[in-house]
C-alpha cells in the first residue's frame, strides 16, 4: 500500500514523499530511516484501494516453509530472512521482511521482530517462535507451525469443497427459474390472452406474476441487485453473522457438530502451544479466540480451576469443554506427561470424524438439493401448460 507522507529535511524544508509500507507505522519508520522528520502520514487513496479492502497479504505459510528450508541448509537466521527480502519482488512482502532484518540487525530477537507486526502475524506465531527461542529449537517449531497449518487448512477446503457443488445447483436452478419467470411464461401469458380461456388460479397467479416481470423488468432487476447488495452487506456485519451462528448453535445436530469442530480447533491449536513449551495458563489464553462466545466463558471457568490446581482433564469436563473420547485420551496425557500429543491425536481423531460427517451430509443433502430445484422448475412448466391440457380436454 502506498502512503503520503509531508516531512522536513535537515534543511527545514517541507517535502512530500510516497512510501510503500505495509502500515501507517512502517511508512513513518521507512521516512525516518531516510533521515526525515515526518509531519503527516496518510494512505494514498486510489481506486484500487477504494474496491479492495486494505489488509495486509504476506503469505505467512510461504514464509515458514522458505525460512525452515534455509535454516535445514545452514543459513543463520538473519542470512535467511536477508536471503528472503533480496528475492522478493512485491514491495509489502519486501517491506515486511526488510523491517525484520532490520531489527534483527539491531541485536532484537525474532519473535520481538515479529511482534511488532501484528497485522502480518498472529499472536500464534509470535508464541510459538518465543517459546522455540527458549530452547533453541526454532526449525523444529517452524515444523510444528507447518504441519499445524497444512492440518487446518486440510478441514477448511473439505468443508469449501463440499459446499461448491451446492451452490452451483443453486445458481444453476435460479437463473433457469429466472428465464422462465422473465422470458418464457411473459410468451404464454400473452396467448392465453388471445384465446380469452378460464384458467386455474394458480396458473393465473404465475402468469401474473410473468406479465409483472416483464412489464417492470428495470425496477425487478434494480430491485434484486438492491436485496443482494443489502443481503451481502448485512452477512459481512460481525453482529448479523453471530445472530445467524447462534441460531445455527441451537439446532441440535448442526449445534453439537459445531461444538466438536471448535473444540477440535481448540484442541489442535493447545496441543501445538504445549509440545513447543507454552505454559499451560498462557497457552488456554492464546487459544480462547477459537472458540464461540459461549465457550469462551466455560474455558475462563476452567482455566481458573487448573490455576487453582485441578487437572486440565478435571477442569474439561466439569465445564463441558471435552467428548467422550477426548477425556479419556486427557487423562492419558495426564499419567504420561505426553499432554501435547494427546491433544493433538484428539484433534486427528475429531477431524477424521468430522470429515465422515462432511461426506455423509453431501451426499444426502445434494440429491435434495437437486430435487427440491426440479421440483421448482417442474412446477412452473406444469403450470404454464395446464391450461392447455384442459383446452385440450375440452375439445374432446
Amino acid at each position: 500500500m502506498q502512503f503520503e507522507i509531508k516531512a522536513l529535511r535537515l534543511s527545514d524544508s517541507v517535502v512530500a514523499l510516497v512510501l510503500d509500507a505495509v502500515d501507517e507505522s512502517d511508512a513513518k519508520a521507512q521516512a525516518v530511516a531516510q533521515g526525515y522528520t515526518v509531519l503527516t502520514v496518510k494512505a494514498k487513496q486510489s481506486f484500487k484501494a477504494l474496491i479492495k479492502p486494505r489488509r495486509v497479504n504476506f503469505p505467512l505459510m510461504l514464509f515458514s516453509q522458505e525460512l525452515l528450508a534455509l535454516m535445514s541448509a545452514g543459513l543463520t537466521i538473519v542470512d535467511a530472512v536477508e536471503t528472503l527480502a533480496e528475492k522478493e519482488v512485491r514491495p509489502e512482502t519486501r517491506s515486511v521482511l526488510q523491517q525484520i532484518v532490520s531489527q534483527l540487525y539491531e541485536g532484537r530477537s525474532l519473535s520481538h521482530a515479529l511482534q511488532g507486526l501484528p497485522a502480518v502475524f498472529p499472536p500464534l506465531y509470535v508464541s510459538t517462535v518465543r517459546a522455540s527461542e527458549k530452547t533453541g529449537d526454532l526449525t523444529e517449531a517452524l515444523t510444528r507451525y507447518i504441519v499445524y497449518q497444512t492440518q487446518v487448512d486440510v478441514v477448511r477446503k473439505k468443508v469449501v469443497s463440499a459446499s461448491i457443488y451446492p451452490l452451483v445447483l443453486l445458481g444453476a436452478g435460479g437463473l433457469v427459474t429466472i428465464f422462465l419467470m422473465a422470458y418464457v411464461v411473459p410468451r404464454f401469458s400473452r396467448i392465453y390472452e388471445d384465446i380469452g380461456t378460464n384458467l386455474p388460479f394458480m396458473s393465473r397467479l404465475l402468469l401474473q406474476w410473468g406479465k409483472l416481470i416483464e412489464t417492470h423488468g428495470l425496477m425487478v432487476l434494480v430491485l434484486l441487485v438492491a436485496v443482494v447488495a443489502a443481503f451481502v452487506y448485512v452477512a459481512a456485519q460481525p453482529a448479523a453473522r453471530n445472530w445467524v451462528m447462534q441460531c445455527v448453535w441451537r439446532i441440535p445436530a448442526a449445534g453439537e457438530r459445531m461444538r466438536v469442530y471448535q473444540l477440535t480447533r481448540f484442541y489442535r491449536t493447545l496441543g501445538m502451544l504445549l509440545k513447543g513449551g507454552t505454559p499451560i495458563g498462557q497457552s488456554l489464553k492464546m487459544v480462547s479466540d477459537l472458540l464461540d462466545s459461549g465457550l469462551r466463558v466455560q474455558l475462563q471457568s476452567a482455566s481458573g480451576k487448573i490455576n487453582e490446581g485441578r487437572s486440565i482433564s478435571y477442569a474439561m469436563e466439569t465445564h463441558r469443554l471435552t467428548t467422550p473420547v477426548a477425556l479419556r485420551m486427557l487423562r492419558v496425557g495426564e499419567r504420561t506427561g505426553q499432554m501435547g500429543e494427546m491433544m493433538e491425536r484428539i484433534a486427528n481423531f475429531h477431524d477424521e470424524e468430522m470429515a465422515r460427517w462432511v461426506e455423509w451430509f453431501t451426499r444426502l443433502f445434494e440429491p435434495l438439493l437437486m430435487a427440491i430445484i426440479g421440483m421448482v422448475i417442474g412446477l412452473i412448466v406444469v403450470l404454464m401448460y395446464l391450461p392447455i391440457f384442459d383446452l385440450a380436454g375440452s375439445l374432446q
